[in-house]
């Protein structure tokens, strides 16, 4: 990694000379800059920007990205002005160094707000200008390779975030070398002891691996040259983090992990890619449901290869990768090789290209929905895994995993959304609320009396999908209150002509009588949430930072004067010294979250293949439901686990509980609820 100007000189050669003197410049100008600062390693400050600028050469960035990662940091961490910036180095570059600097929010609440903004700041950045992602990656990267100078719990949130969002974020890009070593480095400083030993036994069994891709790659050769084919062969190895997750995944030791070898052969065309197929499952027996045809089907990234999957010498798997030259360079650089700086051209041969991930976060541009919501949508919608589906035509829909026929509708058009009452995959009836699986026909059954309603936004998982259903019954429900993922209801005024004494008057439930405010009327019961104060008729509704509460929280509003509704977690401790807190409380529920019975609880079991499925086998046994979980290990070797259930009663929670604690492997389990 360079630490000069010198250096950069050199790595810069290859660009135009006028060009190259911009970069040199932006390099002197960060360095004095940034001069007395230093980073937690004890370098100075000028080595991070100058090795960003290096990961983005790599890259074959054009000069003006170079340019704007050497100063990505000189608004937010010295005296520069955005004005300063642009007389000297122009818009574009200004443009770019504004995308990824932080935002500075002075009456942030927390980090966590400020993170969240900041990121959705950026991704919005994208859709106009992809290079200042790629900054970010580049500076992320960085980041990560010098996070072991970092103490205390900061890295280990640093490396999570890195996890959640900037790997998925790299691999949705194409940058696959970039997402490898992302989650490598995440791995490392969140469960080092889990990396250390996946190193050494990598490291222990090097030799032994080499020799046998090389009698592998000597096979392929050799054949290849009896079909008069031309290829290159690359052997490789799996990276630590997707051998981690495969040992999670079949609960297996890393003894007991086979397919870690992996070969690459790239040739000239694509008909030579299907023609090499057919000699590599020639040579060896291939694995059922292992082969992917990206090629016919290439990835949102659009990244094309085929894979397959064949049981080698001494019964050991291998796992191809055949792909053409061209296809490789994409599998490596991604969207990046769109901006490829061609010495001669007299320009930068700047291609611009939309990728899905583009396009689905323009959608969410216009969402009226907080920075935090935000995130939520882009981490569940954007960065994980996706499935493609057909219409009956053959064409060819990407959505994200889990989703439902609705998303399905709604993604065709949205008059098809709204009045869909039925669908089939393929040719069988399925319910609305039943995820999709991929390469399903799917055919979307509509009827002129069919609308939406409130459980449609439980089924549904796209933003595009939510949003529209929200419009929908916030415009053709005046007694819906739909705002910030949370619902209530406005109840309608007393009719005209009623009794003094019937007005405002509503029943309750045993229990639940208390003596309402003047301008507040309420129902509360286990199944409406319904609200009218005064004449208002749109309450806007805000989260209080009091508590913080999130989605699958146990949840109540406070009708404040002035505020609209303000939701608190149920146990909040803030409520209880507001004065007329008993008068001013309404019942509401999550917008994806049924108004059961809620709870998430966290359980320490010890290692095993099936936690999830015997955790959700007792919840279903007293006729409940489980929304949503994640299991993660601990360092220690244990596993963690966080979910979120519904029950029709609270008291079958106890029933559950029961249950769970029943399971063999389960050592601990507590209720994040607050009840």
């Amino acid at each position: 990694m360079i630490t000069t100007i010198e250096e950069l000189q050199t790595i810069t050669s290859s660009y135009r000379a006028p060009e190259q003197e911009r970069i040199l410049e932006a390099a002197q100008l960060a360095a004095k800059l940034h001069e007395g600062q230093l980073r937690d390693s004890g370098e100075p400050y000028f080595v991070h920007p100058l090795q960003v600028a290096e990961i983005l050469i790599f890259l074959n960035m054009d000069a003006a990205t170079i340019v704007a990662a050497l100063l990505h940091d000189v608004l937010e961490d010295t005296h520069m002005t955005r004005n300063e910036l642009r007389r000297i180095f122009g818009r574009e570059v200004e443009s770019l160094v504004q995308g990824v600097t932080k935002i500075a929010m002075v009456n942030a609440q927390n980090r966590n707000v400020q993170a969240s903004e900041t990121i959705r700041k950026m991704l919005l950045a994208m859709v106009k200008d992809v290079r200042v992602i790629l900054i970010k990656l580049a500076d992320k990267l960085h980041n990560m390779r010098t996070l072991g100078y970092k103490q205390g719990p900061r890295q280990r949130e640093i490396a999570q975030e890195t996890l959640d969002i900037y790997a998925p974020l790299s691999e949705r890009l194409g940058i696959s070398w970039m997402k490898d070593e992302l989650e490598d480095l995440s791995l490392k400083h969140l469960h080092p002891e889990i990396y250390q030993s996946i190193k050494t036994w990598v490291s222990d069994k090097r030799n032994n691996r080499t020799a046998y891709l090389e009698r592998v790659k000597t096979a392929v050769l050799k054949a290849a040259r009896e079909e008069n084919l031309t290829i290159t062969v690359e052997t490789r190895a799996k990276h630590f983090y997707s051998i981690y997750q495969k040992m999670k995944r079949f609960g297996k030791d890393i003894d007991e992990i086979y397919d870690l070898l992996g070969i690459r052969i790239l040739c000239d065309n694509t008909t030579h890619c299907y023609q090499i197929l057919g000699m590599v499952h020639r040579l060896w027996p291939p694995i059922a449901r292992r082969f992917k045809d990206y090629i016919a089907m290439p990835k949102a990234n659009q990244y094309q290869s085929l894979h397959t999957a064949v049981l080698g010498f001494q019964g050991r798997v291998i796992e191809f990768q055949i792909r053409t030259h061209e296809m490789h360079r994409t599998a490596e650089y991604g969207i990046a090789a769109h901006w490829v700086y061609k010495e001669g051209s007299g320009r930068n041969q700047n291609r611009p290209v939309e990728l899905e991930i583009m396009n689905r976060v323009k959608n969410l541009r216009d969402s009226r929905i907080t920075s935090n919501e935000f995130l939520e949508e882009i981490k569940r919608e954007i960065l994980r895994d996706s499935i493609y589906v057909f219409t009956p035509k053959g064409d060819a829909i990407q959505l994200p995993k889990g989703s439902t026929p609705i998303d399905f509708a709604y993604h065709i058009h949205t008059e098809v959304g709204h009045h869909v009452s039925g669908a089939k995959a393929d040719g069988s009836i399925i319910p609305l609320r039943q995820p999709l699986q991929n390469t399903q026909v799917i055919e979307i059954i509509t009827n002129p009396h069919a609308h939406p309603h409130l459980n449609w936004l439980r089924y549904a998982r796209t933003s595009r999908a939510r949003s529209k259903i929200r419009a929908w019954l916030n415009k053709h429900d005046e007694h819906l209150i739909i705002n910030q993922s949370i619902v209530a209801r406005k109840v309608s005024h007393p009719q005209e002509g009623a009794s003094q004494g019937q007005k405002g008057k509503q029943e309750r439930p045993r229990g639940e009588q208390r003596k309402l405010s003047p301008e507040t009327s309420q129902i509360l019961d286990q199944h409406k949430v319904e609200i009218r104060v005064g004449k208002e008729k749109n309450l806007l509704i805000h989260f209080a930072q009091c508590c913080a509460p999130r989605t699958g929280d146990d949840i109540v509003g406070y009708v404040s004067r002035g505020r609209g509704i303000i939701i608190h977690k149920r146990s909040c401790r803030s409520l209880q010294s507001i004065p007329d807190v008993d008068e001013r409380l309404i019942e509401v529920e999550w917008e994806t979250v049924s108004p059961k019975v809620t709870h998430q609880f966290r359980v320490i079991a010890r290692k095993t293949n099936d936690l999830f499925s015997e955790i959700e086998g007792a919840v279903r046994k007293v006729h409940g439901h489980l929304i949503q979980g994640k299991i993660d290990e601990e360092p220690s070797g244990n596993l963690e686990a966080i979910f979120t259930l519904e029950v029709e009663r609270r008291q079958d929670l106890k029933k559950v509980i029961k249950c769970i604690r029943a399971i063999p492997a389960v050592m601990s389990l507590k209720d994040l609820s607050g009840d």
